[in-house]
């Protein structure tokens, strides 16, 4: 009696399936004011409603957790959300109905690094995968170097210019008077 009931079971996990939340990638590097996309898969079936849908992901550091994103019953709840992210997430509706959670990630902060934690729930099961992502300080770029150019008085140009005139007309005078007859 109890073998019937293990593989009873055991059966029906495999009929049933099991309900999985993965990360994409576990580890992310991003440079502070860049904006970076998370990105959690999960299990789905055709015929769930979006209705069933609970999506609830949180930043953890050392210092404080803050909701990142929240979806509850597959409409999002925008007042749950940390100031620390406001205006800043937005989520791919799209990938959803595909299984993926994309989160795009705006204006990154140095306070955005940590773990990120994303909770998976419907009415077929639940479960939940995490990522790190590590916000570096942006580097100041050296700001490229123009050519020192030394403005000139707009009066020494003026200057130069007749300087030349004289010049031309006191070469034109001695051509003319050494070419000129000589009276005797």
């Amino acid at each position: 009696m109890i073998c019937r009931i293990l593989l009873l079971i055991s059966l029906t996990s495999c009929v049933c399936g099991t309900f999985v939340v993965n990360v994409t990638q576990t580890s992310y590097q991003a440079e502070e004011n860049d904006n970076i996309t998370l990105e959690w898969m999960f299990t789905t079936k055709p015929d769930s409603s979006s209705t069933s849908l609970n999506i609830f992901c949180e930043l953890f550091t050392d210092v404080k957790t803050s909701i990142l994103y929240h979806l509850h019953e597959g409409v999002e709840s925008p007042e749950s959300q940390d100031e620390q992210f406001a205006g800043r997430v937005q989520c791919d509706k799209d990938a959803l109905r595909e299984g993926r959670i994309r989160l795009h990630v705006s204006r990154l902060r140095t306070d955005d690094s940590g773990l990120y934690l994303c909770e998976v729930k419907t009415d077929y099961g639940g479960s939940s995968g995490r990522c790190r992502l590590n916000v570096t300080a942006a580097v100041d770029q050296p700001k490229p170097q123009k050519p020192a150019v030394r403005p000139q008085p707009e009066s020494r140009g003026r200057i130069d210019l007749y300087v030349g005139l004289t010049a031309a007309v006191s070469v034109l005078t001695q051509t003319r008077f050494l070419l000129s007859p000589v009276a005797d």
